[in-house]
């Protein structure tokens, strides 16, 4: 598994953290007038934390598919 057996805080920490440095950098590329890069580094937040949700849900399922006996 990718988080291991058990989820605990860190998970949250890690989107947070990414969340609030995110929005740091959109903001001073905003302030300098550099709203196409404030926009991609936006898109980058988004992905990263979309690739560690993906991640946690493929855990899900894999879990659930042994608890089933499913495959």
């Amino acid at each position: 598994m990718l988080y291991g057996d058990d989820m605990d805080v860190t998970v949250l920490f890690k989107i947070g953290a990414i969340g609030i440095l995110t929005c740091v950098i959109c903001q001073l590329f905003q302030h300098q007038g550099r709203s196409d890069l404030s926009t991609l580094t936006g898109l980058a937040g988004l992905v990263m934390v979309l690739v560690i949700v993906l991640g946690m849900i493929s855990d899900l399922f894999g879990t659930i598919k042994q608890l089933f006996n499913l495959y």
